[in-house]
């Protein structure tokens, strides 16, 4: 019920991009991200629905056709199997939820 993050270990997935898992239910899991500048999570898409919040630096990203530079403070909403893609702005620190719960990461490595 409860996360403390300091006791969950960030996994290095390269290329300036740290994560965490901060938990899941059964319908939705939340993930913590750290990105140095200039990291990419390339272009991808997932079955899952993703709400995300910046909460420091900021994200050149692309929804379907739709771009945008985001900055601290602000959210994204991403469909279900829309494709998208982030490029991090300065030293960036997000929150994604998914759901329904997302099995894998942008490397391709899964959470099961």
């Amino acid at each position: 019920m409860y996360v403390f993050h300091k006791d969950i270990p960030k996994e290095d997935l390269g290329k300036g991009v740290l994560f965490q898992f901060l938990g899941a239910s059964k319908n939705l899991d939340v993930f913590h991200w750290n990105m140095d500048d200039g990291a990419v999570v390339v272009l991808h898409s997932h079955p899952s629905e993703q709400f995300g919040y910046c909460i420091k630096g900021g994200f050149d990203m692309t929804i379907g056709d739709d771009h945008a530079i985001l900055k601290a403070g602000d959210a994204y909403f991403i469909p279900a199997n829309v494709p998208h893609t982030f490029t991090a702005l300065g030293e960036t620190e997000a929150i994604d939820v998914f759901s329904p719960v997302k099995k894998d990461l942008p490397n391709g490595k899964s959470l099961e």
